[in-house]
């Protein structure tokens, strides 16, 4: 069934992905070519949605970067069971959040830089509301400060998250030229990964990092792998964190994946509460 390319043909009809193109990809995976670039998030809650149906996990990808990403003439073989039961149970035993940490997240903040890290993007000097905190002070301990502040001022929350919402919105998201959508042969969450080409996981350990991650996070958030595009992903969540711990832990981890996420720990929190779309950006 996972081969028969008539039956995912078939399975469109009625979809956003009716009419497309669909071949052979790459290591056992389908390629449906020419998905509309404007509708490419309709197009992948299609194909996510008859997962039952084709066994198959989407996730969006490009040839803008990769040539070898391309419909091919003939079956390419991917893995085998026992060599995904394996992928998949080394992945359970990992501990991705020992390797996915930000690089700033040992920091510590000393006399004259409290300015620094009490600014919002939006420019809003926040310095006032951690004042009575004794420097030197470990960095999480300071923003962690400043969001149960922030929480606590209804006002200054609106504020803050009215200039930081954006990154919890699809209008975010990096839209490549040439977009396919990617039908991996597992239906499995922690499998689906061994296809997932992203920087942040450029040896199998840490393939087995993100793979525990992706499991981790469609478990706990409902977060559902939209996009790869090599430096960035793009996920759906389905469960947003509620404000105060939970949207703390959600907004390190998101950092700790995402090493370009241009937004303090305290300011991706805030954010989390208000948005349905996560967008991670690790790059050289």
């Amino acid at each position: 069934m996972l081969n028969d390319l008539d039956l995912i043909t078939a399975a469109f009809v009625g979809t956003p992905l009716a009419g497309l193109p669909v071949g052979h990809g790459p290591s056992g995976t389908v390629i449906v070519a020419d998905v509309d670039p404007d509708r490419l998030h309709e197009g992948w809650r299609a194909a996510e949605a008859l997962v039952p149906v084709t066994g198959r996990r989407p996730v969006l990808v490009t040839d803008d970067f990769d040539d070898s990403m391309r419909m091919l003439s003939e079956s390419e073989p991917g893995p085998s069971e026992p060599e995904l039961r394996a992928f998949a149970e080394a992945a359970r035993a990992s501990e991705p959040w020992l390797a996915y940490r930000h690089y700033g997240e040992d920091d510590e903040v000393v006399e004259g830089e409290l300015e620094y890290y009490a600014r919002s993007i939006a420019g809003v000097d926040l310095t006032g509301l951690v004042s009575d905190v004794a420097l030197p002070v470990p960095r999480q301990a300071l923003e962690r400060a400043l969001y149960d502040r922030v929480l606590a001022d209804p006002d200054l929350h609106a504020r803050v998250l009215d200039s930081v919402r954006f990154v919890t919105q699809t209008g975010y998201w990096y839209t490549p030229d040439s977009v396919l959508l990617m039908l991996l042969p597992t239906g499995d969450v922690r499998s689906s990964a061994y296809w997932v080409d992203f920087y942040g996981a450029e040896t199998r350990e840490y393939q087995y990092k993100l793979a525990e991650l992706l499991a981790q996070w469609q478990d706990r958030w409902d977060a559902r792998l939209v996009a790869s595009w090599g430096t960035m992903l793009q996920f759906q969540v389905g469960r947003r964190p509620a404000a105060g711990d939970e949207a703390w832990t959600a907004a390190g981890q998101l950092k700790g994946l995402a090493g370009n996420l241009d937004l303090s720990r305290w300011e991706v929190a805030v954010a989390l509460t208000a948005g349905d779309a996560w967008f991670v950006h690790n790059r050289p």
